[in-house]
Parts: structure tokens; C-alpha cells; sequence
């Protein structure tokens, strides 16, 4: 039948190419318009989502590990859902995220988690019942309360995101790193809490200097492409391939030489991955949230000179370095609103428009889902002439987020860092009399 067709067509090779792109245009063109109907049904229920900004007012005497707060994710922020076509497509509904915030304002730390107005009662009773002396209240957007960033305005203003120098499934140093010194029981003197360092420095930086920090974190939806299977799997079949690829040079196979004549596979790793592999397994038993980590330092200029201004901007650079293991995995400063040569942007109005829309997807808690034109991911060849700013998600395990925001115990004495007194918990009004 082709042949009859060429012959009774007489098409040469270009008219022949030329036709069969046209049957095949319908293709990518249904590809891209279902990308983008998608896009636009999840901006419009996106808009349609009511927020809340709740602080949390921390009790003075906090004993508890951040084992409490690995509870509070698990219970109030998984929200795990299969979505089908008409909820995706039809609908636009997106998995819900959350945002979890310390900010360090005038030198006072507070603790902020924004929340779907819909989830904020289960947010509260899961704080309150780790934390039943804490104290829950719904407050103004801090965000807002500072203008958009001009060249020529009164704010000094810097920010960046993170992500995971190395893979997913290698974690971060966590507070079960440090030993015994966090669980529950451990005298305070004696506890090292990873948080501290960054409690203590946020409780100091002077009046007309603010610094805020956001994880923004959903249950975790990404998928990695297996070489093994040849198609997209979860998490813990990609961690699982990752370690046996990684011991594979150490792997003995031995066909037919087990009990009924089943293959063997015999593994003798050096002692120095012992640490990598066991840290993996231990991962791969937690569940996990897609995560994206952004950081703003501001500073008043009528407050603040410019060398202060300076050593602010270095200073927060290095918040999350007690966390590195240097070794296995460390998070990974992107997205910086800077450029390394003076030639890069000789007028100015790049970095204006960067700083410009670092600050409003602070406020807007943008990650998962950023407009049209920051969601293709362009070639890592194009990316090094044209930065495009895309946020990179990535994933974190309940463990590593509790070790990124947790309330600190009385360990920490700074002296800005705002604590309730315990005595104001009461009982709940429906217990039996």
C-alpha cells in the first residue's frame, strides 16, 4: 500500500519528510496542549486555596527529642492520595504542601508553619499533642511586612535556595548522628541539639536585620527513572538499585549454588561504606516529603551600614554546615541572587529582577508548582548561558526534616528567642467527671 502510494504520489525524500511530520504533528501538539491545560486548571485552584500563617510559641521547658516532631510531619503533613484523571486534568487539585518556617526578626526567632486553612485543626491538635504546653496562634503574614525589594530602595536584600549536593537517598547528618545526646531522659546540660547554632546566631543579628527560612514540603510524588526496569519508580525501589549498583563491584553471583539450586549473591563491602550502606537502609524505612529549602537576609539601610549588610549576607550562607557529612551527603547552596562576574549583568536589572522574584515566591511559598516558564527544565548546556532560577526540589526523609525544624530544648538560653511559660496548658473540657 506505501508503495503504491509513493508511486502514485512520485514524493521525493523531502516531501516525504515533510508529510510525515505532518501526521505526526497531532502529537506533540496534544502533548503541549495537555501541559498546558494542566497547568492552567492547577493555577486556578491553586488561586482558590485559603492560607493561614500559624506561630508556634514555644514552651520553656521542652524535653522531648525531635522524635516528637518526625510525629507532628507524619501525622499532619502526609497527606499521601492517588489522583486520578478527572482530579488532575478536569479539577486541577494538587497535592497540598505546607511551609515551615523559623525567621529571626529584629534579632527575635519565632517559629511559623503555613497551612491550608482546611488542615489548620489537624495541625494544631498534632502540635498540641506533642507539645501540649505550647502555645498555637494564628498571626499576620511577616513576609508582608517589608517592601518589595528596589535597586534604589531602603532594603539591602539577599536570598538563595538548597538542595542535596548528592543523591536523594543519601542522607543528611541527622540528630540521631550525635549520638545519645537527644533522646528523651538525657539531663539538658548535656543534650547537643543541631538546631542551636542556628537559634543562637538568629537571636543575635541586630535591630533593622531580618532573616528568614522556609522548607516548603509535600509528600513525596517524584519518580526516578531505573535503568533496571526501564521505567519510573518510587523512592525506595530507586534507593534500593542505587545501593546494589553501588555494591555491585563487590558482589559475588553465583547461579544455581543455593538451596534448590537458586542463585547466590554474596556481598563483601569494605568497612569504609558500612557507614553509606547502613545509612541508606535506615532512610529507606522513613517516609519522605518532597522538600525545597529558600533563605532571604534583609537589612534596613537606615539601620544598617553596608558592611553589616555584607557580613550578614556570608554569615546565613553557612546555617545548614552542621548538618554536612561530608562524605555521604550535605545540602547545597543554588539559585543564589548574585552574579560571580561583574560582566554577567553590567546594568543591574538582572539582579533587580532576581531579588525581585526570590522575594515574592518567599511570600507565595512557591516550589512544586512556579509559573509556566520556570517548570521546563532546560538542557544543562543551555543552563550555563541562560540561568534560569528553576526551584529544585528534593527529598527528605521525616528524620532529616525533624533534624531541620524542631523546637529547641532548654539547651538553648537565647536570651531573644521568645518562650511561653508551661504552667498555661490546661485540661481538655471533655474529659470524663
Amino acid at each position: 500500500m506505501i508503495q503504491d502510494f509513493l508511486n502514485t504520489h512520485n514524493l521525493n525524500l523531502v516531501q516525504m519528510l515533510i508529510v510525515a511530520i505532518g501526521y505526526l504533528m497531532p502529537i506533540p501538539l496534544a502533548y503541549i496542549a495537555l501541559f498546558l491545560w494542566h497547568h492552567y486548571r492547577q493555577e486556578r485552584f491553586i488561586m482558590g486555596i485559603k492560607w493561614v500563617l500559624l506561630e508556634i510559641q514555644v514552651p520553656r521547658d521542652v524535653v522531648k527529642s525531635p522524635a516528637a516532631m518526625e510525629l507532628i510531619f507524619t501525622n499532619a503533613l502526609y497527606h499521601k492520595s492517588i489522583k486520578g484523571f478527572w482530579e488532575q486534568y478536569i479539577q486541577g487539585a494538587p497535592w497540598f504542601w505546607f511551609s515551615l518556617e523559623i525567621a529571626s526578626i529584629d534579632g527575635r526567632v519565632h517559629f511559623f508553619i503555613r497551612t491550608p486553612t482546611r488542615m489548620r485543626n489537624l495541625v494544631e491538635t498534632q502540635i498540641y499533642g506533642q507539645y501540649p504546653q505550647a502555645k498555637v496562634v494564628e498571626v499576620d503574614d511577616y513576609a508582608f511586612h517589608v517592601p518589595q525589594y528596589k535597586k534604589d530602595g531602603n532594603w539591602n536584600m539577599w536570598g538563595c535556595e538548597f538542595n542535596k549536593l548528592h543523591n536523594d537517598f543519601l542522607p543528611i547528618k541527622t540528630y540521631k548522628s550525635f549520638g545519645d545526646d537527644m533522646k528523651t531522659g538525657v539531663k539538658e546540660e548535656f543534650k547537643i541539639d543541631p538546631i542551636t547554632p542556628t537559634i543562637e546566631y538568629l537571636g543575635s543579628i541586630p535591630r533593622g536585620q531580618q532573616v528568614w527560612m522556609q522548607m516548603v514540603v509535600r509528600w513525596s510524588i517524584k519518580t526516578y527513572h531505573s535503568h533496571e526496569q526501564k521505567k519510573h519508580v518510587d523512592f525506595y525501589e530507586a534507593a534500593e538499585e542505587f545501593l546494589h549498583k553501588r555494591l555491585e563491584s563487590y558482589t559475588k553471583y553465583s547461579p544455581g549454588m543455593g538451596e534448590g539450586g537458586i542463585d547466590t549473591f554474596e556481598v563483601r563491602a569494605p568497612a569504609f561504606l558500612d557507614p553509606l550502606v547502613k545509612q541508606v537502609e535506615a532512610n529507606m524505612e522513613k517516609l519522605h516529603f518532597d522538600c525545597g529549602i529558600r533563605l532571604v537576609a534583609l537589612s534596613d539601610k537606615r539601620l544598617c551600614t553596608e558592611d553589616q549588610f555584607q557580613n550578614l549576607r556570608r554569615e546565613v550562607r553557612l546555617l545548614f554546615r552542621q548538618y554536612a557529612q561530608p562524605n555521604i551527603n550535605e545540602l547545597n547552596r543554588i539559585n543564589a541572587t548574585q552574579f560571580d562576574a561583574p560582566w554577567s549583568d553590567p546594568t543591574g536589572l538582572a539582579l533587580t529582577a532576581k531579588k525581585k522574584r526570590m522575594l515574592d515566591w518567599y511570600r507565595m511559598r512557591t516550589f512544586f508548582h512556579p509559573p509556566l516558564q520556570y517548570t521546563i527544565k532546560l538542557p544543562d548546556v543551555l543552563t550555563a548561558f541562560i540561568p534560569a532560577g528553576r526551584p529544585q526540589p528534593f527529598v527528605l526523609s521525616t528524620e532529616e526534616l525533624a533534624t531541620l525544624f524542631h523546637f529547641p530544648g532548654m539547651v538553648s538560653e537565647t536570651p531573644s528567642f521568645k518562650r511561653i511559660e508551661s504552667k498555661i496548658a490546661k485540661p481538655p473540657s471533655n474529659l470524663p467527671i
